[in-house]
Formats: structure tokens, sequence, C-alpha cells
């Protein structure tokens, strides 16, 4: 090997080591804890408000293991069909869209990267808001989640080929590109908007604007195929993505087949996305505001990156849909609204932070 070669093995160790902490599965721990506690208070809190030993009760029976006793139909119905899907649904959707932001910034080499700021998110919108516009049932139940994959991997292919790392502009280019995009498939939604008719007006303000109030279980089965691929190939890209960050050069130092490893992170990041867009619309700042929290706490090395990202983009959004649900009762805050609002000043201060530290 030479002696370029052996500097490069070296620094992909280091960078690995600094994901190796022990605190990495403490930390995991702790989220999955608190995930737990937001899916029963998630179930729990409403207009009909029930005691988590009632939710665990009920849902323990509708499992087989216990029994439901001294609840009504009502409650019973409240919680399996539902609440419970939705929190579920919540966890899901936050979950692709935090993994996939911490992907996503990884390929791009820059921490600013979200399936909503640079565009993707609005690409997949467009797939699921065209088959509904158009009636399109070509793979039945799936033409919605498949619809979306397939716009969000052409959009993400389209961003990386306009924005891919080593290009001029970097942050800059990135955010314009994102913005491009997001502008031109506003203009096609407006046109569907145009010629849609009430019931096709309603689904597209739905993708419009995200919202978990369609969850069911059939929802979720529909979604889950693409969530479960998607997020277990980005998750096996942790080692890759690491040695990514290194530069293009390094990367093929140490064996790794650079264009390989993006275009299967592109594909990836694609799916991820297709598939909470089709089981929820459009929900932006996820994917940014969580995994920059993470990287604050662990470090930017992937292996519990991506993990910890993902459970706790979980948690973020099911707790934000409590906000929704309850911060104006008996109406219900858009989702993407809700996360808009906290996650717009948390980009404006990266901005801010990022221009502070070019000019030091």
């Amino acid at each position: 090997m030479t002696a370029t070669g052996v500097s490069s093995a070296r620094t992909v160790e280091d960078t690995e080591g600094t994901v190796r902490r022990p605190y990495g599965p403490v930390i995991l721990g702790v989220f999955l804890a608190l995930l737990v506690v937001a899916l029963v208070a998630g179930v729990a809190i409403g207009p009909l408000r029930l005691a988590p030993g009632a939710v665990l009760d009920i849902i323990a029976a509708k499992l087989g293991v216990g029994e439901a006793t001294g609840y009504t139909a009502a409650e019973v119905s409240v919680v399996w069909d539902i609440r419970l899907p939705r929190v579920l649904l919540a966890a899901l959707v936050g979950s692709a869209l935090a993994v996939s932001g911490a992907a996503l910034q990884g390929l791009f080499g820059n921490s600013l990267a979200d399936p909503g700021v640079i565009g993707v998110t609005a690409g997949a919108s467009l797939g699921a808001i065209t088959a509904i516009v158009l009636g399109l049932t070509v793979l039945g139940s799936w033409t919605v989640p498949g619809m979306a994959f397939i716009f969000g991997l052409i959009t993400t292919g389209l961003i990386y080929a306009l924005a891919r790392p080593g290009r001029k502009g970097g942050t800059v280019q990135l955010l314009l590109v994102g913005i491009a995009i997001t502008a031109v498939t506003g203009s096609v939604n407006g046109f569907f908007t145009y010629i849609a008719d009430t019931t096709e007006l309603e689904s597209i303000t739905y993708w419009s604007m995200g919202s978990l109030n369609r969850a069911s279980w059939t929802t979720l089965a529909a979604g889950l195929p693409f969530y479960v691929a998607g997020v277990v190939a980005v998750l096996s890209l942790a080692k890759p993505l690491d040695v990514l960050a290194l530069g293009e050069r390094q990367a093929h130092h140490v064996g790794r087949n650079v264009r390989r490893t993006r275009i299967l992170l592109i594909v990836a990041s694609a799916l991820v996305v297709g598939a909470a867009v089709a089981l929820a619309g459009s929900i932006g700042f996820v994917g940014l505001v969580v995994p920059h929290i993470v990287r604050l706490l662990i470090g930017p090395g992937h292996r519990w990156l991506l993990p910890l990202s993902a459970v706790g983009g979980a948690l973020m959004l099911v707790v934000a849909d409590i906000g929704a649900r309850t911060l104006n009762p008996p109406s219900e805050v858009p989702i993407g609204l809700f996360t808009g609002l906290v996650g717009g000043p948390f980009f404006l201060w990266l901005l801010f932070r990022r221009r502070t530290e070019m000019r030091a």
C-alpha cells in the first residue's frame, strides 16, 4: 500500500473511531425509552383522555396477551383503530425523514441538506399528487407510494447531478437547486390544483400541508415495505458514508466504489422519502433538525448517527403530532405547518452560524 493509502486507511479508522464512544448505546436506549413514553402519551391524549394503564391494557388485549375488561367499545376503538395507527405512522414518517436527512447530508457533504430544503420532498409529493389527480391505478394500492418513490428518485438524481460534492458553489448551489426544483414542482402542483375536482382538491391540500389524520392499519401496511427496504439500505451504508466524508480520492484509495455507493444512497434515500411522503404528505425540517442534534451528541460518525437519527426523528414527530392535535382543540394543525414553525427558525440559525464561521 502507498503512503497515501496508509494515511487514508488510518484516517478512516479515526473517523470510524469517533462513533465508537461508549455513550452511543446509552443515548440510543434513552431515545427508545422516550419514544415508548411518547407513543403511549400520543394514544392517551385526545378529546377522550385515557390513563396510560388503560392504553397498555387495550393494546395487550388486542395482541392476545391480556384482557381489556371494564373498557367500553368506544374506548377500545379509539385506541386500536384511530390513535395507535396514527402515532405509529408519525413514528415511521419521522424516522424516515430523519434518517434520509442524515444520509443526504453525508452524500452531499453538506450539513444543510434536507429532503424538504433541497427539493426531494417536493419531487416525491409531485409524484403522489400526479397519481391522485390522473387517477393512476397501475400498481393498485401501491401506485401512490410507487409514484412518490419514482419522482423522489428522479429529483434526488437531478439534485446530485447539479450540486454534487466538488462542484463550485457549495451550500449556495445546493440551496439554489432546491429552490428551483421546489418552484417547478409547485407550479405543476398549482396546475393540478386548477384542474382538480373537489375530492382531488382535498387530497392535494393533504399532500401539500402534511397530515397524519388518514392513518390506518391499511395505510401502514402499504408504506411499511418501502420504509423497511429504504432504512435497511441506508443503515447498511453507514461505513461507506464515513469513507465518503474523507473525499472521493481517499475513498478510492481504501477500495470503495464511490459511484456505486452514491447511486445506492440516492436510491435508498429516495425510497425512504417516497414512503414518508406517500404516507403523510410534505413534512419539512425533520431531516434537518434531528441529525444536527444527534451530531452534537455523538459526533459525525454514521454508525450511530443514522440509527439515532431514525429514533430521534420518530420521537420528534410523535411529540409534534401531540402538539398539533392539542394546540387548538378541537381543530387540528397540519403537522407539516407545525414542523415548519419549529424547523424554519432552526434553519435560519444554521445559516447564520455558517455565515459567522466563514467570516471567522
